[in-house]
C-alpha cells in the first residue's frame, strides 16, 4: 500500500501552500508535516512530498539531506542536536559531544537500542552568547561547560521523555 497523508495533513498543506507564493517555498513545512506523520523521511516520504508540491523529487531530497532537522531514518524519542560550531567549539562544545556519546554509547547520526535518544552534530544552534549549546525539541541547554551539566540535561531527559511534542515553528499562532 503506497504511503499517503492522511485528511488532516492534507488540510494543513493546503492552508500552507495557500501562504506561501509557491510550491517550492512551501516545500520545508510541508516536510516537517511528513515527518510528523510519518515519524522520518524515507523515500516513500520524499516521494509523495514532491507529487503533493509537483516538484522533482531531487529537488525534494536535496532539501531533506541539506538540513540536519530532517530525518531519513526513524530517530529516538528525544533528538539532540550538539552544536560544535565555533562559539561553541572554542568553549567545549567536543566535550559536549564527547560526554554525550559516552553516556549514551552512540555516535552521532545513531540512536541508543531503548530508543529514548537520537543524536546529531548540530553545525548552529545560534547561541553562541550562551556556549557551549545543545538543543532537544524546542529547548535550549546552554552553558554545558562542565560534565555535571551534561549528565543533568541527559538525566532531565530521561525523566521527561519526547521532548519535541513541543509545537514546532510552522504550526504556532
Amino acid at each position: 500500500m503506497p504511503l499517503a497523508f492522511s485528511d488532516s495533513t492534507l488540510k494543513q498543506i493546503a492552508d500552507l501552500r495557500a501562504r506561501y507564493p509557491d510550491a517550492q517555498a512551501a516545500c520545508m513545512p510541508v516536510l516537517h508535516l511528513a515527518q510528523d506523520e510519518f515519524g522520518h523521511l524515507g523515500d516513500d516520504a520524499i516521494h509523495l512530498v514532491a507529487e503533493t508540491l509537483d516538484l522533482p523529487d531531487a529537488h525534494v531530497y536535496g532539501v531533506v539531506t541539506f538540513y540536519t532537522m530532517f530525518r531519513r531514518e526513524p530517530s529516538g524519542k528525544n533528538v539532540l542536536r550538539v552544536c560544535t560550531n565555533v562559539s561553541c567549539m572554542i568553549t567545549g562544545g567536543y566535550d559536549v559531544l564527547a560526554r554525550v556519546c559516552k553516556r549514551l554509547g552512540i555516535q552521532p547520526g545513531q540512536k541508543t537500542a531503548d530508543g529514548l535518544f537520537s543524536l546529531v552534530e548540530e553545525e548552529c544552534l545560534a547561541a553562541c552568547a550562551d556556549a557551549p549549546a545543545t538543543v532537544c525539541g524546542q529547548k535550549y541547554y546552554l552553558r554545558l561547560d562542565t560534565p555535571a551539566k551534561v549528565d543533568a540535561m541527559l538525566d532531565e531527559l530521561a525523566r521527561v521523555p519526547e521532548q519535541e511534542r513541543v509545537a514546532p515553528f510552522w504550526k504556532a499562532g
